[in-house]
């Protein structure tokens, strides 16, 4: 259900701290070599439905490290060709009034490639002439980067592809690279970076919106809030229906080299993502706003059942050993004691957007048909 407006204010405040902690971690993040117990598998892609997996009569009934891997599906375009209706004035997110006359070349720029991806569902795919690091879908991979060092804009590259507008939101930097572009004159939207299951077709239609083509936005965020509905439905079969019952999950925000260990809580996103799982998100629970520094009386407290992780973050602690030597308050709750730890692609996990359904579904087959996986 949709968050009340006080709600949506108090997220959108913890969103900046948190886009610029990902972006410097995914920047920064490099992969380490890591041993650990035998886990219930390796998430492959599965195509049988999610109603028809094997599973767990108890969800906690696993031990071990798992990894979820959202499906690989091909660009699937609203519309073929479709034209915009220019010039187009929107407010941005940060209340600035940009107005776009021209879409032939476009940058669609974030820390998850999810603008990108939108762009070329809405059919405008043939007009995007560069792409962020996240975006590596087969239909962009061949167009030329204009992020180094893991998700930094180069301004020399920006402006050699001559785009006639960027979107992008506030997870990428430095900012003064957009700034130079607006000086430039070229059209920058910047979009909201708070990300959550109920907000992708907001993030959609925002899009869309900036590029003139809102009919396309329509039917693409009718789609993906169509698909997002058909797999929570069959996860709400899945997960337990006694609250009593359900998985408690802590979504854990790792940067080993640098130290940085985080909770995400309320308003961050991930709260969406557990709670869309049939999940009991911990940190919300004992009341952690955005994400705050994990420390031994909070774990302890919140209890998770299983750890949720960017795959990266849990490299970078050194695998679940690692995680366990430097956080070793997590061997007294259920999570630590039993290794219950899924991971999933650092690019995937809180991108949300046209793929938001393909995420909770493998999300959910790691959490409880970990056996299906492998």
């Amino acid at each position: 259900m949709p968050s009340s407006p006080p709600a949506r204010a108090a997220r959108r405040a913890v969103v900046a701290p948190l886009a610029l902690l990902v972006a410097l971690a995914l920047a920064g993040c490099t992969a380490v070599a890591h041993g650990g117990a035998a886990a219930p598998g390796a998430a492959a892609v599965d195509t049988t439905p999610l109603g028809e997996l094997d599973v767990l009569d108890d969800p906690r009934a696993w031990t071990g490290e798992t990894t979820a891997r959202a499906a690989a599906t091909p660009v699937d375009p609203v519309a073929e060709d479709p034209q915009p209706q220019l010039p187009v004035t929107v407010t941005d997110a940060q209340g600035t009034e940009v107005t776009v006359t021209d879409t032939s070349r476009i940058l669609a720029l974030d820390l998850y490639g999810s603008l990108s991806r939108t762009v070329f569902e809405l059919g405008l795919g043939d007009r995007v002439v560069g792409r962020d690091t996240s975006s590596t879908f087969p239909e962009i991979a061949d167009l030329p980067l204009v992020t180094a060092n893991g998700h930094e804009l180069t301004g020399e590259a920006v402006l050699e592809l001559a785009p006639t507008v960027i979107l992008t939101d506030t997870t990428l930097g430095p900012w003064d690279v957009l700034m130079q572009m607006r000086d430039a004159g070229i059209p920058v939207v910047v979009l909201d970076p708070h990300r959550s299951v109920e907000t992708s077709g907001d993030l959609v239609r925002s899009v869309a919106d900036a590029l003139g083509v809102p009919a396309q936005g329509d039917a693409l965020a009718d789609r993906t809030q169509a698909a997002i509905d058909d797999v929570t439905a069959q996860i709400a079969r899945l997960a337990p229906a006694e609250d009593g019952d359900r998985l408690r999950v802590a979504f854990l925000y790792v940067r080993g080299q640098a130290g940085v260990y985080y909770l995400f809580g309320e308003g961050s996103g991930a709260d969406s993502l557990v709670e869309s799982l049939g999940a009991v998100d911990v940190a919300t629970e004992i009341g952690w706003q955005g994400m705050r520094p994990v420390n031994d009386e909070g774990i302890v407290a919140a209890q998770p059942d299983v750890l949720l992780m960017m795959s990266k973050g849990l490299e970078s602690a050194g695998g679940v050993d690692g995680l366990l030597e430097r956080l070793p308050a997590l061997a007294q709750t259920p999570a630590g004691e039993h290794r219950r730890v899924v991971a999933m692609d650092d690019s995937q996990v809180l991108a949300f957007g046209p793929d938001t359904a393909a995420v909770l579904d493998a999300l959910a087959r790691a959490l409880y048909a970990p056996g299906s996986v492998g």
